[in-house]
């Protein structure tokens, strides 16, 4: 039986991922960072399949301990401080996690377990101020965020480690990647969940920022099995997945309330407030490579997977309201 670790696992990617690998039958060992209120709601239906183990990429002892009491097969890291407007209000952190946490990593897998094979989360965001579209793997990256430099520099450590240590070290850039399990605070979350919210009564607007900007979008379900094809290899490399189509805000918000038979426009309300210091305009990601090499291509299509959103969200905020979790703006 195959050993995995990996970091963030309670989140929308590590969620997914553990959920494959699993069924791959891999023996998953997920990280969780100790604290005193447990957010396991994304792996609450597999939690007695996987074994939960206390380290944090702050911390080096605790990684080391960690890499040498699984011994494992493979290392996914996909903890980081994922939001990019709070990568503004908290860039030190931000880069305590996602740049320098990576080198922890790298650096207790090249001391206790080199054989390992290990993934690196990297983002459509390393991109930023785009120097061209689409983007390949040899697109010159000019990041527009603390969490955009901070995964630039995650992904540079890991091409080091790589070419300097010879292990199988390998990054993924993936593009934007959605699911019902997506934190609120992400835009597309936002729209799901503020559609149901309205429909419900709940909301009577929504605020949103940019509406111009461009995303490729797709399902994170499909993407955490390029991450695994990626390991698969013989020879590492690294590979931009995207499903290679880009749409609006505007877009995803017609989408969105068109599935529940509303009018946007009666409803979104721009704040000035959202729009980030340096704005990414136009992601589009060309994933010929991970195509033809790890055969992977995208199995939902960006209409579909907003419509599954909004109905994951549809039948939670119901649940609330007769919870009385949340109520009626008119009550």
């Amino acid at each position: 039986m195959k050993k995995a670790i990996i970091t963030g696992i309670t989140g929308q990617d590590g969620s997914y991922l553990a959920e494959f690998l699993l069924e791959k039958g891999y023996r998953v060992h997920g990280v969780v960072r100790r604290s005193s209120t447990e957010a396991f709601e994304r792996i609450q239906h597999i939690k007695n399949d996987l074994v939960l183990q206390q380290a944090d990429l702050l911390d080096m002892l605790s990684l080391i301990e960690l890499m040498a009491a699984v011994q494992p097969d493979e290392i996914y890291n996909l903890a980081a401080m994922s939001f990019v407007p709070t990568s503004w209000t908290q860039p030190v952190l931000t880069g305590e996690f996602t740049a320098i946490g990576v080198v922890r990593v790298l650096e207790a897998m090249r001391r206790v377990c080199p054989d390992a094979r290990f993934y690196q989360a990297s983002s459509s965001e390393m991109f930023g101020k785009v120097r061209e579209v689409p983007q390949t793997e040899q697109t010159p990256f000019y990041p527009r965020s603390p969490y955009g430099v901070s995964k630039v520099y995650g992904h540079y450590i890991t091409v080091n480690y790589r070419e300097s240590y010879d292990l199988f070290a390998v990054s993924g850039i993936l593009f934007n990647h959605e699911s019902p399990r997506r934190g609120k605070e992400f835009v597309t979350r936002k729209v799901t969940d503020g559609v149901a919210r309205i429909k419900q009564g709940v909301w009577s607007s929504l605020p949103m920022g940019n509406l111009d900007a461009e995303r490729d979008w797709g399902f994170a379900g499909d993407y955490v099995k390029a991450m695994w094809l990626m390991l698969q290899q013989d020879r590492p490399d690294d590979y931009v997945v995207a499903s290679g189509v880009s749409h609006s805000v505007r877009r995803l918000i017609e989408v969105a309330f068109a599935h529940v038979d509303l009018d946007w426009r009666e409803y979104v309300k721009t704040d000035p407030k959202l729009i980030r210091p340096a704005e990414v305009d136009r992601l589009l990601g060309d994933s010929t490579k991970a195509r033809e090499t790890l055969s992977w291509s995208p199995e939902v299509g960006f209409e579909d997977l907003v419509r599954m959103m909004v109905d994951a969200d549809m039948v939670r905020v119901e649940k609330e309201l007769r919870e009385g979790i949340i109520r009626k703006a008119t009550d």
